[in-house]
């Protein structure tokens, strides 16, 4: 256990918290692959006490923050260019509904909600400044599994909304991003892992007619996990405290719309 300095944990939910304190207690900084899902609250004031007594980083990745067109949209939106915000409408699928189905330990609890709205309700506070939006289930659907395998969440305010929709049921890969505002509108289509991806930026045109658009197509291998590792191991040199707030806010947003389902 001397020969290393940094775990990547890479388990099942049921199996984070006992390694991580196992690799917290020897003093070992911990990249974990998100969700970071346990029992209770109580567990994760505890490991993140125990990594910053320890003063080793406990790191859960969420590596789309790294996507280059999730990053373009980020600056897109602080730049104030498409104007007041309206709506934003995110779609995420994949075809993994029977892997899931046949998987002893995948088809069990939230499903689809656990393993794909924490990148993507954690990507929204993101790219809107970390504000905590209080999604809601609209629909909640187990077409073939046992656990949910397509969800639809959404925040709505007087002035602006967010709708996610998720599943496992799209049989070829798929992502959309769609950003409205009161300037203009700004659109992503695929991932660079289900590549190309385009990012388009349309500026709305009064008082009607066609937008000046700009669109960038990416055709790139995924570049999230590298970018991320040089992120984590950043943070290790600048001796970054563990930080669970993001992880517990996440936690209790999927609590509190499982008692809804």
């Amino acid at each position: 256990i001397d020969k290393y300095k940094v775990v990547f944990l890479c388990v099942p939910d049921k199996e984070k918290f006992s390694l991580i304190k196992y690799c917290l207690e020897n003093k070992k900084h911990i990249l974990v692959e998100k969700p970071l899902w346990l029992k209770n609250l109580n567990q994760y004031y505890f490991l993140q006490n125990l990594s910053n007594k320890n003063k080793v980083l406990c790191y859960t990745a969420y590596n789309h923050r790294f996507e280059p067109h999730f990053v373009k949209m980020k600056n897109t939106i602080k730049s104030g260019i498409l104007g007041k915000l309206y709506s934003c409408r995110i779609f995420y699928g994949n075809g993994t509904a029977r892997l899931v189905k046949n998987s002893t330990w995948r088809d069990t609890g939230l499903g689809v909600l656990q393993d794909l709205a924490p990148h993507l309700i954690d990507i929204v506070r993101v790219w809107f400044g970390g504000k905590k939006f209080n999604f809601k289930i609209l629909s909640a659907n187990k077409f073939e599994n046992n656990s949910l395998d397509h969800v639809v969440i959404l925040f709505n305010s007087k002035n602006f909304r967010i709708e996610i929709e998720m599943t496992m049921c799209m049989w070829k890969n798929h992502h959309t991003t769609d950003i409205l505002g009161s300037k203009g509108s700004a659109h992503i289509t695929s991932l660079c892992k289900w590549g190309p991806t385009t990012f388009t930026f349309r500026k709305r045109k009064l008082p009607s007619g066609v937008p000046i658009e700009k669109k960038i197509k990416l055709i790139s291998k995924d570049p999230t996990w590298k970018l991320e590792h040089e992120h984590f191991f950043k943070l290790i040199k600048n001796k970054t405290k563990t930080n669970f707030e993001n992880d517990i806010w996440i936690f209790k947003l999927l609590k509190k719309m499982e008692k809804k389902i």
